[in-house]
């Protein structure tokens, strides 16, 4: 280990602690040095930036499979035959029961996520009336590539937050996805942003990128002002094109998220599709720039459960609670 490398990585600990940004090239660098340090240096940003807080969400799988998009990664796609479950929107009472449960469980936050390019006017409506009946729990919307109309009757009805990944950085995106774009994407979030929600926006690590494609990204969410980050680590599919990707390692999650954290100083930066192949269920993660995570079951696969996650997080020193 070089006196130069701590040196650079203090540095640019400091320049981002003093508000400061970080730009591409210094990322790609930082990628680079000891990853015991960079993940300790990341940690204390975190800590200076952001202090104890965690974010914690659950989701529902509100509408599953029938996708018309050809996402190289997903098992929801119609395009290829993954043998998973499908069905229309799910009922009303169904995604309220499993929100009470998630609020009585110490979840922060609670995910509609639905399949589908879009949903109808009518598919909508259905989610508004659900929402307006879901007390104690802040209420996100996972549901494509929505109109400005839909986000508002969303908004009114008391949605907080629209979920809508990047996936990958706009030169790599092209390699995962035909039937919508990168800037597809960037004017859903704008859109959604215009309409007065929050957005929540990251990617999917492990789909044959390199890490400029990761660094890409992350600026490209720093850009747009987001402030909740999932990474997901990908879970490769049989039946997908990806089904072959080797499964990333813990230290491969750790850079990851130790240079996202210097990129995105003050974001919550969530682990989420993927933590449970990690032998440590993101435990290392959370000391290396990591503050928020997805817990409960994910969408076509089995994820942490609540419990399991709540003990972690005490042991960690964290306090689940919202910002």
């Amino acid at each position: 280990m070089c006196k130069n490398d701590i040196g650079y990585i203090c540095d640019m600990k400091e320049k981002v602690t003093a508000g400061g940004s970080i730009d591409a090239s210094e990322a790609l660098r930082l990628s680079g040095m000891p990853l015991d340090e960079l993940c300790k240096a990341a940690n204390d940003i975190r800590k200076t930036v952001c202090g104890d807080t965690f974010d914690l969400c659950s989701i529902i799988n509100g509408k599953s499979g029938r996708c018309t998009e050809d996402c190289k990664f997903c098992a929801q796609s119609g395009c290829y035959d993954t043998d998973i479950e499908t069905y229309p929107l799910i009922s009303r009472d169904e995604i309220i029961k499993n929100a009470e449960y998630n609020r009585d469980k110490g979840v922060l936050r609670y995910s509609i996520v639905t399949s589908g390019r879009n949903l109808s006017d009518s598919e909508v409506e259905c989610i508004c009336d659900t929402v307006k009946d879901i007390k104690g729990i802040e209420i996100c919307l996972s549901s494509g590539m929505l109109k400005a109309d839909q986000f508002e009757k969303l908004k009114e009805a008391g949605v907080k937050r629209f979920h809508c990944n990047l996936e990958a950085g706009k030169t790599f995106f092209p390699h995962i996805c035909t039937t919508h774009s990168f800037d597809d994407k960037i004017e859903v979030i704008k859109t959604a942003k215009r309409s007065g929600l929050e957005v929540c926006s990251g990617g999917i690590m492990g789909l044959g990128e390199s890490m400029k494609d990761r660094i890409d990204m992350a600026i490209s969410i720093r850009d747009l002002g987001v402030k909740s980050v999932p990474v997901n680590m990908l879970n490769p599919i049989p039946g997908t094109p990806l089904a072959q990707n080797h499964v990333l390692k813990t230290d491969d999650m750790r850079r990851i998220v130790a240079v996202y954290r210097f990129i995105l100083p003050d974001a919550f930066i969530r682990l989420a599709g993927g933590r449970g192949l990690l032998k440590d269920k993101g435990r290392s993660c959370f000391m290396s720039g990591s503050n928020a995570a997805i817990t409960g079951d994910m969408l076509t696969t089995s994820g942490i459960s609540i419990e399991t996650d709540m003990k972690m997080l005490a042991e960690l020193g964290y306090k689940v609670t919202l910002k």
